[in-house]
């Protein structure tokens, strides 16, 4: 039988044919091969320069490769996280005429770490929750798009930082399946395997001693269970919103971060009916909200302060006419259902909100009533002050009657209760 390369791109047969497909891939020269760090694998894997590109070759049979060479390119167009199919080759042969394995080739992630890679020094509970939580979006996402992973583990992801936030790339499609929907009973058995398979994976951290010793393998392995659940609750129950009505919007936000997710993406329908909101989660990492801000507005403030005030921004953006949705620039999180024909780049949606919303909301705060507040902790006070208020009259009261009320009813106290006794 003839070599036979199937590739997604006409350049890629060219720069393969390059490589020695008369060897078994555990016999490529050195030559060949690149340095990477490899996870576990039930198959051989190695690492390969074609060109200007580095690839994955791994070596399995005809009909399971062609499968999931098939399968990621469904999850490539689905616009899921994963390794991206290059290739298949089939019809190798040694030079006595010995038939060989066929090979699957996939881009190499660039920046991707294996997650052994990353447990070779100690890593802190605090870094494992956060890449237990990328876990648990990767697994979500393909459960919305009806992808049944049928092998979900550390092993079979790699993790990528990304400005500050760390994301899950699925790397082994080969026992997967895509369906126009998943039952619950579908969900259920992929996550009970990776509860499983997480937890054997740590415990074998654990007795090799890389694993810190505060971190519970068991544990960790129901947890992801559980932010799994929870995300999925919130991400999959359809509201509709009164249009323009900050105050719900933002309570599914805190939702969200109350689970420690970020809101990555936030998709409004508009109906008759009222507003359809849906999220896409992001996990992030330090800093990343004061980046972002810093990068719209050109604001500099706290982490805390930051993704306060995002929320608020991107609420905002969303009762924008002339939105652009689906904008790829830095810090966009936003899209519409709809286009407008004149629409404007979020970065100048940002400073609009800057000239019309922030600043003058803070300018309506006196002077000697701020104290030693900076303008982003006035404006980070005054939204929580339109929670509080909204809670309790159970709709949205609009931030300039939560600015009176704050200026009349709750700064002169607060600066009453900080002045010094006066002299007797």
């Amino acid at each position: 039988m003839a070599l036979h390369i199937s590739a997604t791109n006409p350049e890629h047969p060219a720069l393969l044919l390059e490589l020695p497909w008369q060897l078994p891939l555990e016999e490529w020269p050195e030559e060949y091969l690149v340095p990477l760090p490899r996870g576990i694998s039930r198959h051989v894997v190695r690492y390969a320069r074609a060109g200007d590109e580095v690839i994955a070759v791994k070596e399995l049979a005809e009909r399971p490769a062609l499968r999931e060479y098939e399968l990621l390119r469904d999850l490539d167009r689905l616009g899921i996280p994963a390794v991206d199919a290059l290739g298949v080759v089939t019809g190798r042969a040694d030079t006595d005429g010995e038939p060989l394995e066929p090979v699957l080739i996939t881009r190499h992630l660039g920046g991707s770490m294996p997650y052994r890679s990353m447990f070779e020094t100690t890593m802190r509970p605090a870094t494992m929750h956060r890449l237990m939580d990328a876990l648990a979006v990767l697994l979500v996402r393909l459960h919305l798009a009806g992808f049944a992973w049928g092998d979900c583990s550390l092993s079979n992801t790699l993790f990528r930082r990304d400005a500050g936030a760390y994301a899950a790339y699925l790397v082994d499609a080969e026992t997967g399946e895509l369906h126009a929907r998943l039952s619950d009973g579908q969900r259920d058995y992929d996550l009970d395997l990776a509860r499983v398979n997480i937890s054997g994976e740590l415990l074998d951290l654990e007795a090799s001693g890389a694993l810190h010793p505060s971190v519970d393998p068991i544990d960790f392995g129901t947890e992801i269970c559980a932010r799994y659940q929870g995300l999925w609750k919130e991400l999959t129950r359809t509201s509709v919103y009164p249009a323009g009505k900050y105050h719900y919007i933002e309570r599914r936000i805190r939702r969200l971060n109350d689970l420690g997710f970020d809101v990555a993406e936030m998709q409004i329908d508009h109906s008759s009916n009222g507003d359809t909101v849906t999220f896409v989660p992001k996990v992030v990492d330090a800093g990343h909200h004061q980046r972002q801000l810093l990068r719209l507005t050109g604001l500099d403030a706290e982490e805390n302060q930051a993704r306060r005030l995002l929320n608020d921004l991107e609420s905002w953006m969303a009762t924008q006419d002339d939105y652009a949705p689906g904008d790829p620039s830095p810090g966009s999180r936003l899209r519409s259902s709809g286009r407008h024909p004149h629409a404007a780049r979020p970065e100048v949606l940002a400073h609009r909100w800057v000239r019309e919303v922030f600043r003058p909301t803070v300018r309506a705060v006196p002077p000697e009533l701020r104290g030693g507040m900076d303008p982003a902790e006035i404006y980070h006070q005054l939204l929580e002050h339109r929670w509080y208020l909204s809670e309790r009259a159970q709709h949205d009261i609009g931030l300039d009657t939560a600015v009176k009320d704050y200026v009349d009813n709750i700064l002169p106290r607060a600066r009453k209760t900080l002045e010094p006794p006066a002299p007797e």
